[in-house]
């Protein structure tokens, strides 16, 4: 991998705005600067927003984290996204993933779903990255089982989570080290 084109910036050159971006963050469920915002910190009023979007998705979407982390997932393998696999990976399995779940769409797999929900937001997130669109079928299911709040909060989940990775995989961004589950390479 390229060497980081965006790595943190020494917090002694923030200007204000980064300072109160950082902040937010920091204070937030996230706890500290993670590596998403790293390189989006560059981009203070991008960072605040988008990750104002991101605590909403990832902590309070209405499918829950762990359909949530399950999204993410399917998107990072998407987009052979290091970071975003590195950090969620583990939370899925932590959330009720299975582990064979993960290892599957880490291999770019099939997985061997057994709950309905897990099957639907992996075909829902597979059809919207890969068809560009949700089948009549799929989405139906979505909404009979997710309602329309959930529907919106998946399709809001795979497209920050594509923002996030493309912007990393554009920097660089470094796996964080001591990361425990690599995504596998294809």
């Amino acid at each position: 991998m390229t060497e980081d084109r965006l790595p943190l910036v020494p917090q002694s050159q923030w200007n204000p705005a980064q300072h109160a971006c950082a902040d937010e963050i920091t204070r937030g469920p996230r706890g500290g600067l993670i590596s998403p915002f790293i390189p989006l910190l560059r981009s203070p009023e991008l960072c605040t927003h988008a990750q104002r979007m991101g605590e909403y998705l990832r902590y309070r979407s209405a499918i829950g984290v762990r359909l949530s982390e399950l999204a993410i997932l399917v998107t990072a393998r998407h987009w052979s996204q290091e970071v975003e696999w590195a950090i969620h990976a583990p939370i899925a399995i932590r959330e009720g993933i299975s582990e064979s779940i993960v290892q599957a769409i880490g291999v770019n797999q099939k997985p061997p779903f057994i709950q309905a929900d897990e099957q639907l937001v992996y075909d829902f997130s597979v059809q919207s990255l890969v068809d560009k669109r949700i089948n009549d079928a799929t989405w139906a299911q979505a909404i009979m089982h997710l309602g329309e709040q959930g529907a919106v909060d998946l399709l809001g989940i795979v497209g920050y989570y594509t923002m996030l990775s493309i912007l990393m995989n554009g920097a660089c961004t470094p796996v964080p080290e001591g990361a425990k589950m690599p995504l596998p390479q294809l």
